[in-house]
């Protein structure tokens, strides 16, 4: 009865949503919602950071891919005047015309477990020298060869801990976004509610008033109420008539930042309807809880910063003391003065090398990065225990604030319906002359107060339901997970 009285105020049907004609659009709050959720800036800037993160992680992903490349240098043409040292130790200027020129295919695959990377080679060189009239090739028709850092830091080993987890936080931190976006759209939907119904409100008391005050100018005549009487509802109708100019321009102001944050672009006119009560939905913290560990970024972001603090421990110390990097390479080479040449009999070729890298004197600095990420570690462990408990607590919090809400609801529904039955009873009274005209004034306001506490209580309701599904990305109404594809 409270949701039908109050969709009456507005002249807007339970059952008729959408455009009523030409130049109105009636819009429920979930509607609004979706529409934010589709069109706003919000949204679009939350789809591109989702877009962002997942093409970084795929960038990630290919790392661990096998990679092909070609490379070389066509042309490396020089015809020029160069420095030749000779036997006796003087230097002359000799001409050079020719073309060096190389090209390269390389196949190379990481792997994680240990670093180190293998590669696959084949690449050739030709030489012509254009003085001489001479054309000379060289190449490696194909080779394979592993590099293996010692003691170092393994990132790739490390990424793979952590960007999974960086991706999905993303996920479920663009779901986050998404629940924002109802929260805030919530709140400009009930400001403009609001403006609406004081209007309505407004625009009937303005009405009221005149009758009223046509019915006293009468009984004045008479004799029957004094010049006091008249001029109090002459103030009234004053009151009365700024209300509703106040309540218009309330009205301007809020439709205008409904329209823009929703990316709504006509201008049609636009009324809302009261949103269902569903105030007998049940919620407790276990349940919120649950749903919040399980599907919050903030929930995996707790497990991604210890990850990251343990990886810069384990950086530290790869990139101290003893480092080093083996290479070893084992294929072919030949030299010939065409290409198939360079494939007739060639060459066995192997490399081995080790470089390596040893502190003797650094001042302690190797140890101070060491000490330094141990103890940033702790630190974080601390920051993320503690933003654990605020997790917790805040979320907790909110189940309570929004029992709370459910209770509140009612009572004002309640209250609503007594002050309106109440300002009723005191009209009619006054026009037979059984109240006083201070009395009716305030059964006046406590009837407008009375709606205006009805429709602040609804949007303190939806406000804490929509915090708790952006708090839990749980749908509570509909007893499903929040997902968006």
């Amino acid at each position: 009865m409270k949701i039908l009285y109050i969709i009456s105020l507005l002249t807007i049907s339970a059952g008729a949503f959408g455009r009523g004609n030409s130049d109105t659009l009636r819009l429920t709050l979930q509607q609004v919602v979706e529409m934010a959720k589709a069109n706003s800036i919000a949204a679009k800037q939350a789809a591109t950071l989702r877009e962002t993160k997942y093409w970084e992680y795929r960038t990630y992903k290919s790392n661990y891919q096998p990679q092909l490349a070609l490379s070389g240098t066509l042309p490396d043409y020089n015809k020029t005047f160069t420095q030749v040292q000779q036997p006796d130790g003087t230097i002359l200027f000799q001409p050079v015309h020719n073309d060096n020129s190389s090209l390269k295919l390389d196949f190379s695959q990481s792997i994680t477990a240990t670093g180190g990377t293998i590669y696959g080679t084949t690449q050739i060189q030709r030489f012509s020298d254009f003085d001489r009239h001479n054309v000379l090739y060289n190449g490696v028709p194909y080779g394979i060869a592993y590099a293996q850092p010692l003691f170092q830091f393994n990132k790739l080993k490390w990424d793979k801990r952590i960007e999974p987890l960086k991706y999905n936080e993303s996920k479920q931190k663009y779901i986050e976004d998404q629940e924002n976006i109802a929260v805030t759209v919530e709140g400009y939907f009930f400001d403009l509610l609001l403006a609406q119904v004081n209007l309505h409100v407004a625009e009937t008391n303005y009405a009221n008033t005149q009758k009223i005050m046509a019915i006293t100018n009468i009984k004045f005549e008479l004799g029957k109420v004094s010049k006091n009487e008249i001029l109090q509802l002459q103030l009234e109708l004053i009151n009365a008539k700024k209300a509703v100019g106040t309540a218009r321009r309330d009205i301007e102001v809020a439709t205008l930042n409904l329209r823009s944050y929703t990316g709504q672009e006509d201008d049609s006119k636009i009324v809302l309807a009261i949103p269902q009560n569903i105030s007998q939905m049940s919620v407790t913290s276990d349940k919120v809880l649950a749903e919040a560990y399980a599907n919050r970024a903030d929930a995996i972001a707790f497990l991604r910063r210890i990850a990251e603090a343990k990886r810069d421990v384990a950086k530290a110390k790869g990139e101290t003391g003893l480092t080093a990097t083996l290479n070893a390479s084992l294929g072919f080479s030949n030299t010939a003065a065409s290409i198939p040449g360079l494939y007739n009999n060639p060459q066995n070729q192997q490399i081995v090398s080790l470089t390596l890298s040893v502190p003797i004197l650094d001042w302690g600095r190797s140890k101070s990065r060491t000490k330094t990420a141990l103890a940033n570690q702790q630190l974080t462990e601390y920051t993320v225990e503690q933003d654990k408990q605020t997790f917790k607590q805040q979320i907790v919090t909110q189940v309570s604030l929004f029992n709370l809400m459910k209770e509140q609801l009612i009572y004002t529904a309640e209250a609503d319906s007594i002050a309106s039955e109440k300002y009723k009873i005191a009209r009619e009274r006054y026009v037979l002359g059984d109240l006083s005209i201070t009395d009716l004034g305030i059964a006046f306001r406590e009837n407008d107060q009375a709606k205006r506490d009805y429709i602040t209580s609804l949007r303190d309701f939806w406000g804490a339901y929509y915090q708790l599904r952006q708090l839990s990305l749980y749908d509570f109404e509909n007893n499903h997970k929040i997902s968006y594809q």
